[in-house]
């Protein structure tokens, strides 16, 4: 029987267990796949601690990014799949299709094709990050080469993403971090300019590096309090795009800046691209485009292996890594 990552209530990393279960069949419009690796991401981790989007059903699988071969497809599905490397592309339910484990059932619309070039490990940390970056920089946000772009969580796979795509087109990235420790490092893999909140004036910063005019594009997932600063430094029409909840505090609406700057906040979610076909196959061709002649780099922070799932959300939680935390599987 494969091994599978579930857990049967609420809470931290620690209540993951590594368990057999029956091999499951794909059913109509659905795909099994071998799992060679799986990308950690922050979602699972709210998700597991009962504070995503949607609520487990517990006992409930979890993982939303893995990397592996289609071994068989459900009814509706075509056959050529079988035997294709694919990675996934979230957007499914992880009640339903959660993937983290030997074998995996996930709709064949969550499938994307990646580069030959990429390792299993490189291909799990593609799909959330580029797509997500991709969505609200490029499709919403409509990217200029005049742009300065603020991207708080820098350090995240979707940060760093966030940089190489602001980086592409020829915009100015200003990566946001709490301290210095990760500044040579950011600025290494791309960044124009990094801001230490925890070590200097946010809001002074940004408009020295603009030149007063302020960020027009805000790229956060954190919210919080500290939205009000990222207003107070964006441009006039700027759009703070704010596409996850770290924080875990309550965000006020910056109504003074909206109101000065003619400024718009709104959420923002992967949901924008992978729901529209059109909008879904513009953006991955996008992305496999510039993975495939090296414009874009997937940082892999740290691997484990399966039997250490609970070790591998411990450290995505503590903040240490730069890039991607990936799990092998064998």
């Amino acid at each position: 029987m494969p091994k599978i990552i579930r857990f049967h209530q609420i809470g931290g990393p620690e209540n993951l267990k590594l368990e057999d279960a029956p091999s499951a069949q794909p059913g109509k419009g659905e795909v099994k796949l071998r799992v060679h690796a799986a990308g950690l991401n922050r979602a699972e981790s709210m998700y597991y601690r009962g504070m995503y989007m949607e609520q487990p059903q517990l006992p409930s699988r979890v993982g939303y990014e893995v990397a592996g071969v289609v071994e068989a497809v459900g009814e509706g599905v075509d056959k050529n799949w079988v035997g294709k490397k694919v990675a996934t592309i979230p957007g499914f339910s992880q009640n339903r299709y959660g993937t983290l484990g030997e074998e995996a059932i996930v709709p064949v619309t969550a499938l994307g094709e990646y580069p030959a070039k990429l390792s299993a490990v490189e291909a799990s940390a593609i799909w959330m990050q580029y797509l997500t970056a991709y969505g609200a920089l490029v499709t919403a946000g409509s990217l200029k080469p005049s742009d300065f772009v603020s991207i708080p969580a820098a350090s995240s796979s979707v940060g760093l993403a966030a940089i190489q795509i602001v980086k592409v087109e020829g915009a100015t990235a200003i990566a946001v971090t709490r301290s210095y420790k990760k500044r040579a490092e950011l600025l290494a893999l791309g960044a124009d300019h990094v801001i230490a909140t925890a070590e200097e004036d946010y809001v002074a910063r940004v408009k020295e590096i603009t030149g007063g005019k302020g960020a027009r594009l805000t790229f956060d997932p954190v919210a919080g309090s500290f939205v009000e600063k990222l207003a107070a430094a964006s441009a006039n029409g700027g759009i703070i795009f704010i596409y996850g909840l770290l924080s875990g505090e309550p965000t006020p609406f910056p109504l003074r800046s909206a109101l000065g700057n003619a400024l718009s906040v709104r959420g923002y979610n992967l949901g924008e691209v992978s729901r529209d076909p059109q909008v879904l196959a513009k953006a991955t061709k996008y992305v496999v485009d510039r993975l495939a002649d090296g414009r874009f780099v997937p940082k892999i922070a740290k691997t484990f292996p399966l039997a250490q799932t609970v070790q591998a959300y411990q450290y995505l939680e503590s903040n240490q890594q730069v890039g991607k935390v990936v799990i092998t599987v064998p």
